[in-house]
């Protein structure tokens, strides 16, 4: 009976075994499809990683020019502001003018007509005396 076990425990050794091997051979290649598939990965990831950098580099360009346009904005609106206002107050002013002309403007005409007609008067009287 001790040859009995000794020839299967020799026969489960050498299936063991050999299953053993084949695990090592089948983990060799996986272990070489493996590293294929990591360096594959690795060159198809090169690029695309550049291009994230050159995106994230002009994304942020563009937040800083977009901080750069706010700014200009809000002085163009201060500006715009700053024009409004003027406008309003060259308004007024006008508004002020016209109505003072309106009312001196019939005084002036007055004034006007009264030292035409006292010129006109005097240059007669002395026309008068010098002849």
């Amino acid at each position: 009976m001790n040859t009995v076990l000794l020839v299967v425990l020799t026969l489960a050794i050498i299936v063991v075994g050999g299953y053993v091997v084949y695990l090592i051979i089948d983990l060799r290649v996986t272990i070489k499809s493996l590293k294929v598939f990591m360096a594959t990965t690795e060159e198809t990831l090169k690029p695309t990683l550049e291009e994230l950098q050159l995106t994230l580099k002009s994304t942020r360009k563009i937040t800083d020019n977009v901080g750069i346009v706010t700014d200009d904005i809000k002085n163009l609106t201060g500006s715009v502001r700053e024009i409004g206002d003027n406008v309003k107050l060259i308004s007024t002013n006008v508004s002020k003018l016209a109505s003072i002309s309106a009312t001196e403007a019939p005084a002036l005409k007055a004034g006007i007509k009264a030292g035409v007609e006292y010129l006109v008067k005097n240059l007669f009287a002395r026309g008068k005396h010098i002849q």
